[in-house]
């Protein structure tokens, strides 16, 4: 692999997932403040949150199209075994997958995930996320279901919009669910005829 190759990898695998701590790390602070806090810190703080937003958007933007080495190397499910560890707030990987697919399949599904994931950490306020991978017949169904207070919007934002634009470019479909209960569940669908 190349030096570029790697540092392109880590950019989207390691910056993106500091920057979406840190921003964790901040809105915990501020709700640990509550009422308490000064409100030109209040207003420091969720400046910070908003500046750190932007950046990740920023960051996926210059990312879109890396794919990790261990994606690259070893196939999607080790990808996601590793970007769980990575993360900073519980979650739960099912994967029955038992082959690898096409590398176009693999690091759309990888990206299904991270972009989930993203936005789970930064706006959802949620306990637990599930990650379920499985094959149906000649598809790859990635869904990311978390149990926080829901609300996502796919015309809202770049990231969600980038998903559904990538997996449709594969023939798949990305839906986005706001069930009644909470919380959000994303489900992409992609062709994995190989």
């Amino acid at each position: 692999m190349l030096a570029s190759d790697h540092g392109r990898r880590d950019i989207h695998d390691g910056t993106q997932q500091r920057l979406v701590a840190l921003a964790l790390e901040l809105r915990s602070t501020q709700r640990r403040l509550g009422s308490n806090a000064d409100p030109e810190v209040e207003q420091l703080l969720t400046g910070a949150v908003d500046q750190l937003q932007v950046a990740v958007d920023e960051l996926r933007e210059l990312a879109r199209g890396v794919h990790p080495a261990i994606l690259t190397e070893v196939g999607l499910t080790a990808a996601l075994e590793s970007l769980v560890s990575r993360t900073p707030f519980p979650v739960v990987l099912e994967d029955d997958l038992q082959e690898r697919l096409l590398p176009e399949v693999e690091a759309t599904a990888y990206f299904v995930a991270c972009e989930s994931l993203a936005n789970v950490s930064m706006h959802a306020a949620a306990s637990l996320t599930t990650i379920a991978l499985r094959r149906r017949d000649d598809v790859l169904v990635i869904e990311v279901l978390d149990d926080g207070v829901g609300g996502a919007q796919p015309t809202v934002g770049s990231g969600l919009r980038g998903l559904a634009d990538r997996v449709e470019a594969l023939g798949g479909r990305l839906t986005i669910e706001n069930p009644a209960s909470g919380g959000t569940r994303v489900v992409g669908e992609i062709p994995c005829e190989s």
